[in-house]
C-alpha cells in the first residue's frame, strides 16, 4: 500500500515522461509542485497540471512553478495566464505568478500586461509587472 510521501521522490526525480505524467493524476498538491518543479516534466503534463485545483495557496505556487518551468511552451504558458487571470479575478492574489510570466518572452508583453488590469491586481503589481516587461525589450 502506497502512502502520499510514496509518490514525491519520483515526481522529484523521474525522468519518464509516462511516469510523470501518470503522477500528475495524483491528488496530492504537493506533488503537483514537485512536478512542476522537475525540469524533465514534459510540456503535456504541464499543461495538465495546469487545472490542477486545491487551495489558494497551493493553486498559486503551482502556477508560479509552471510559468517558470524550463520546458513550459507557448500552449502552457497561456493555459498558466488565463488560470491565473480568473484567480485575480476572483478576487485571489497570484502575483508571484504574474511577474514569472512576465518573465517568459515567449508571450508577448500585451498578453501579460492585461492581467495588471483584472480586478485582483495592485497597484504594486501592476508597477512591478511594467518594471518587469520593461525589463524584456
Amino acid at each position: 500500500m502506497h502512502t502520499p510521501a510514496d509518490y514525491l521522490e519520483p515526481a522529484r526525480t523521474e525522468n519518464d515522461s509516462a511516469v510523470l505524467h501518470r503522477l500528475a493524476r495524483s491528488p496530492y498538491p504537493f506533488v503537483w509542485q514537485a512536478l512542476a518543479a522537475n525540469p524533465s516534466t514534459p510540456p503535456g503534463t504541464l499543461l495538465e497540471l495546469s487545472t490542477a485545483q486545491d487551495n489558494a495557496w497551493n493553486d498559486n505556487r503551482l502556477l508560479r512553478l509552471l510559468a517558470q518551468h524550463p520546458s513550459a511552451d507557448r500552449s502552457v504558458l497561456r493555459a498558466v495566464r488565463d488560470a491565473v487571470a480568473a484567480k485575480l479575478a476572483g478576487g485571489e492574489r497570484p502575483y508571484a505568478a504574474v511577474l514569472a510570466l512576465a518573465e517568459r518572452t515567449e508571450l508577448a508583453a500585451a498578453e501579460v500586461r492585461q492581467l495588471g488590469a483584472l480586478r485582483g491586481a495592485s497597484a504594486r503589481l501592476r508597477s512591478r509587472l511594467d518594471r518587469q516587461l520593461q525589463l524584456r525589450t
